[in-house]
């Protein structure tokens, strides 16, 4: 009974995971103009994205245009958009693989063991699948702080870290631990019955000399 209730723990960790997932690889908010330096009043915030970069005007009007090539974008933006694209289909996947072995379905028989180890399969898919998402979220982090930090770079083209970031890194790690817990449903193999040695019964005769 607990093994099930981790089950449906771990899979609802993972679903929220990869609701987060989603959400942050389409939000734009993936770095936002820094107010620094001069740059500290203004009437227009930048906000760069994964697809589309926009500009939210102090009127409160937000204008957003769609990257036009991806051989423009750099090649920590196109890694990221890669990274996060697997990490989504690997996290519906081991979502889909999990629901088989989880106890509470009726999916992949009535093998226990079966379907431990179907529960188990889904949930290193799903930890791979987080892991992708984390490299692909601290490679971009890195690429924000080593620009900010850069001496080169001008103070008006600045950036730091934006909402959306954080919501991919929250779904990264809601989606550690799902697949964590699902992976923890390790199959116990069946134990061969044990039956007593046999011992011969004593003999009723006794045989006198």
């Amino acid at each position: 009974m607990a093994n099930k209730g981790l089950q449906l723990l771990g899979f609802t960790l993972s679903l929220l995971g990869l609701i987060g997932l989603i959400v942050g690889t389409i939000l734009p908010q993936w770095k936002m103009s820094a107010y620094v330096g001069d740059n500290i009043i203004t009437a227009i915030a930048m906000y760069q994205g994964l697809w589309m970069s926009c500009a939210f005007q102090s009127t409160g009007q937000m204008q957003c245009k769609v990257y036009d090539s991806i051989l423009q974008l750099d090649s920590s933006l196109q890694a990221t958009r890669a990274l996060m694209i697997v990490a989504i289909l690997l996290t519906v996947a081991g979502l889909g693989v999990a629901s088989m072995g989880m106890k509470c379905t009726n999916c992949g028989g009535d093998d226990k063991v079966k379907k431990s180890r179907i529960a188990m399969t889904g949930g290193i898919v799903l930890l791979v699948g987080a892991l992708c998402s984390i490299v692909a979220c601290a490679w971009f982090t890195n690429r924000i702080v080593q620009d900010f930090y850069n001496p080169f770079t001008p103070v008006n083209t600045k950036y730091e870290f934006g909402a959306a970031i954080f919501i991919a890194w929250a779904g990264a790690f809601l989606d550690i631990m799902g697949g964590g817990m699902l992976a923890a449903s390790c199959p116990k193999g069946k134990s061969s019955p044990k039956y007593p040695k046999s011992s011969r019964p004593p003999s009723s005769s006794k045989e006198y000399v």
